[in-house]
Parts: C-alpha cells; sequence; structure tokens
C-alpha cells in the first residue's frame, strides 16, 4: 500500500539575530529582497562583504532602528532591549505597487496559504507581482532579471 502524502505546515523560516546596545536586530533571508536600503543607510552596522554582514553595535539604537524600519520586505526586524518602544505600527494594511516591481506592504499583515495556514505575520512585506518569483507568493526580484514591466 503506497504511503499517503500528509499535508505539512511550511517550514519557519530561518531567523538570526545580532546583539547591540539597546537592540537586537533580526534577520529572516527568505524574506529579503536585497534593496539595499539598510547597507545604503547605515553602512557601519550593514556590509555585505563582512562576515557577520550586521554589526549591531556599531551605532546607537535608535538609529538602528530608524534604517530597519525602511525594508520594505520586513525582513529585517528588532526588539529593543532598553526599554523603548518598538516600531509603531499603523491600524490597517497599506498597499503600494512598485513601478515594475512588487507590492509593498505594511501595517498587522498575516498572510496564509491555500490551506488556510498562516506562512507569515509582520509588519511589512513584499508580495510578487510578476508570477515568477521561486519564494511566492513573496518577491525574490526575479522581476529585475526577466524584465517583467507592469505597464
Amino acid at each position: 500500500m503506497a504511503a499517503m502524502a500528509v499535508d505539512q505546515p511550511p517550514a519557519r523560516p530561518t531567523l538570526k539575530e545580532y546583539e547591540g546596545e539597546g537592540i537586537v536586530v533580526t534577520w529572516e533571508p527568505t524574506f529579503c529582497i536585497h534593496a539595499q536600503h539598510c547597507v545604503r543607510g547605515l553602512p557601519t552596522v550593514f556590509d555585505r562583504d563582512r562576515r557577520p554582514w550586521i554589526e549591531a553595535g556599531a551605532a546607537e539604537a535608535d538609529r538602528i532602528a530608524e534604517v530597519i524600519e525602511r525594508c520594505p520586505s520586513g525582513a529585517l526586524g528588532y526588539r529593543r532591549t532598553d526599554g523603548r518602544a518598538g516600531e509603531r505600527v499603523a491600524e490597517g494594511i497599506e498597499v503600494h505597487a512598485e513601478p515594475n516591481g512588487p507590492l509593498h506592504l505594511r501595517g498587522r499583515i498575516r498572510i496564509a496559504d491555500e490551506a488556510g495556514r498562516v506562512i507569515r505575520e509582520a509588519t511589512r512585506g513584499t508580495l510578487c507581482r510578476c508570477g515568477q518569483s521561486a519564494n511566492k507568493p513573496f518577491c525574490d526580484r526575479t522581476h529585475d532579471r526577466i524584465g517583467w514591466r507592469s505597464s
């Protein structure tokens, strides 16, 4: 008798943590679209050529948090360990279509798969519009490689 396939929940993405003074920076590589807001915004903390690539002690926690909140995919996050408030999240969900790119989401986001299982809860995220991402429903910037255009 053949074994029946069991519908397994999706694997939990890798979460890496980097501790600094008053802040813990988190990074989920599965969701990173390499928009480079972090690298351009605070290169002393975020350096793709360094290992580890995040040095959370290289800047003040407030400045690190400010730059992380620009990460469109939500791959970068943080927890404050100094008693300061974390990321403020507006009520509702804001959706912005990047020209020739993904949908950017902000707010209290909950994304579920076809079976209704929650696969992502976050404050920021990017969803594929070209239909070619290897990480659907999330963007992986395949649209850049294939020259996809939204118009």
